[in-house]
């Protein structure tokens, strides 16, 4: 993938829009950041976090209508039919027991595929009170950032995690 996009940039503007990226999220974008660019640590973080936040409150609030515009042609109602099978079963089968508490975890888990856009996604397939799914889902974001900061920084290494 070509960041170099990146450097042409603010320095926190980059981080805050590669935060945003699906997949990338925050766990691509502190790291980027805090070998890059000289902002401090504490700093990237916070705008990482917010950046992270923002594709949640849209997916969250305007996923619905944009679907069912969308699966009006069938090849995009048959894909939004597997997506939607697929986040549903991988997220059920571990999580959905705890409610919003799962959203918190399964958000703050620092491995692709478990951020803020999938945590959003989760969060309208199973129709969880908005407000209060935002809240953990920002409380998650906060948690993978630190982990993911502290690791970037050398606080933590990935082998503090193993048994």
């Amino acid at each position: 993938m070509d960041i170099s996009w990146v450097y042409n940039i603010d320095p926190a503007l980059a981080t805050f829009l590669m935060s945003m990226l699906p997949v990338l999220e925050l766990r691509a974008a502190i790291p980027i950041a805090i070998a890059n660019f000289d902002l401090p640590a504490w700093y990237i973080f916070v705008v990482a976090v917010l950046g992270s936040f923002v594709p949640g409150i849209f997916i969250i609030y305007y996923l619905g209508p944009i679907s069912n515009f969308f699966r009006k042609w069938s090849v995009l109602d048959k894909f939004f039919s597997w997506l939607f099978a697929r986040t549903r079963a991988k997220f059920d089968k571990k999580y959905a027991h705890l409610g919003s508490i799962a959203l918190m975890i399964f958000v703050a888990i620092p491995l692709p595929g478990t951020g803020v856009w999938t945590g959003s996604l989760v969060a309208w397939l199973f129709a969880f009170n908005k407000k209060q799914a935002l809240i953990y889902i920002g409380m998650g974001s906060v948690i993978a950032g630190a982990l993911v900061t502290m690791i970037s920084v050398g606080v933590l290494t990935i082998f503090d995690f193993l048994p």
